[in-house]
């Protein structure tokens, strides 16, 4: 259009030029007339040439104009399939996650139903026992009656009784022990069930965790002011009468002699002197708990000795102590599982192999990942030493981690991680307070602020040691 608009503008101007030329030519009478010829060739030559020049650069303009609209166009192409294939990605997520779904709620309803059956079957065989103590008390009332009759010879008819007695005492015995074993295999589809059930749910949180919708980042964590730590004694809790001879090496030593019920209890590693843990049954068994955080009411910016030796309260939050939690792993090969809960209420866990160094070596604690639904943020297959505010062992770059991050730990790089630092609440928005806070940290990614921790180990063979 610039162009045409050009031409316009020039072609009046050569008119114009070629008239004056004329009438030049006339006013003048010494010219002849092959000149005024000459001069009108001269200036259609010069209109020719403009014109040309004109049409080389439209020419010129609508190849470039092309180009561009086919690098546009090449562009919308790529944006709309890269669009396809996101829509594909996200489709497949959303699918995977419904029908992670409804096999968790199937499961749920399996779990409603076998419990249901399993209280009901509990009900049956109460009423059983209480049959066969009714039966036992008139069986012995007819041995004593044998007893005072056995100078005299029993008639065919109280033999004939006793022996029909003892027979459906038999029976019902039997009809115990059947039901005792069902009901036994009802209780281990039922920790099969929670177990899947359990696997379900941290593969939705992974989905969840991993897709679009879930980027936003766990809150930060409030302040509370910490009291003064104090090691509470549970001797009427433990199930062992307080005869250390008699106490199990650890918590799955106590379930699997029985104890169902989480709690205080006393242990005796081989080894070793008894002291008291909490013990957690969960998963079919039971785990040693070392370390506990929910509320912030226990200032974690102890001494070394203190971590050594253990602080706080066994029934809300407390730290067990390196000696102690050394001495219960140097028997054998245990799990190192912590469970993670941000303040939305969400929860994660990671499990590691681990294997634990005494006092000798700053108790080194070197890792290896198992399983679990948060990435690692703690380094592995390295040996890393403890440290506190007290007793850092490895300053690193002069850098004091316990100092700076108030509490102790297994630093490396004074970033991975800290459970045990200062508890820090969602109003605290200032990055050093963060860094200073209970945090989960991956090596690459942000910071995840905790609301509760929790530290347990478990044998790894999942039976209690001899």
């Amino acid at each position: 259009m610039k162009i045409i608009l050009v031409f316009l503008f020039i072609a009046p101007l050569a008119l114009s030029t070629g008239a004056e030329k004329d009438y030049s030519s006339f006013d003048s009478a010494a010219s002849p007339e092959t000149k005024s010829r000459f001069a009108m060739l001269d200036d259609v030559r010069i209109l020719a040439n403009g014109l040309l020049q004109l049409g080389h650069g439209l020419k010129d303009f609508v190849h470039k104009t092309k180009g561009q609209m086919n690098d546009i166009f090449q562009k919308l192409y790529i944006f709309d399939r890269s669009f396809y294939e996101l829509s594909l990605q996200t489709s497949e997520i959303k699918e995977e996650e419904e029908q992670l779904r409804q096999t968790t709620a199937r499961l749920q309803i399996n779990n409603e139903e076998i419990k249901n059956l399993s209280q009901e079957m509990n009900s049956k065989i109460e009423d059983l026992i209480q049959n066969k103590i009714q039966l036992q008390e008139k069986v012995w009332g007819l041995e004593d009656k044998v007893t005072k009759l056995a100078i005299t010879q029993p008639s065919m008819q109280e033999t004939k009784e006793i022996s029909s007695l003892k027979a459906f005492v038999e029976q019902q015995d039997n009809h115990i022990k059947q039901l005792l074993r069902i009901v036994e295999d009802q209780h281990v589809q039922l920790d099969r069930q929670h177990n899947q059930i359990m696997e379900l749910e941290d593969k939705v949180q992974n989905q969840r965790y991993f897709s679009f919708q879930n980027l936003s980042s766990f809150l930060t964590l409030k302040e509370s002011m910490a009291q003064p730590f104090i090691w509470v004694s549970h001797p009427s809790c433990s199930q062992f009468g307080g005869v250390e001879d008699s106490a199990a090496p650890d918590c799955t030593g106590l379930y699997n002699s029985g104890m169902r019920s989480s709690g205080v209890y006393t242990i005796k590693p081989n080894g070793s002197e008894a002291f008291d843990v909490y013990c957690e049954m969960k998963f079919g068994s039971s785990w040693t708990v070392i370390q506990n955080r929910v509320d912030g009411s226990l200032d974690f910016n102890q001494t070394w000795d203190a971590y050594a030796n253990g602080f706080g309260d066994l029934n809300e939050e407390f730290w067990l102590g390196l000696n102690k939690t050394y001495s219960i792993t140097k028997q054998g090969d245990y799990i190192f599982r912590i469970e993670l809960q941000d303040w939305k209420d969400n929860k994660r866990y990671i499990e590691y192999a681990f294997s634990l160094g005494g006092p000798e070596t700053d108790y080194t604690l070197q890792l290896s990942r198992i399983s679990g639904s948060i990435p690692n943020a703690l380094p592995e297959q390295t040996e890393l030493q403890f440290s506190t505010t007290d007793r850092d062992v490895d300053i690193i770059n002069d850098f004091n981690c316990p100092e700076n991050y108030l509490g102790g730990w297994w630093h490396s790089e004074c970033e991975e991680t800290n459970l045990n630092g200062k508890y820090v609440t969602p109003r605290s928005r200032g990055r050093l307070d963060r860094r200073k806070g209970l945090y989960w940290k991956p090596k690459k990614g942000r910071y995840y602020l905790l609301k509760s921790t929790k530290i347990m180990i478990h044998p790894t063979d999942l039976k209690s040691f001899d």
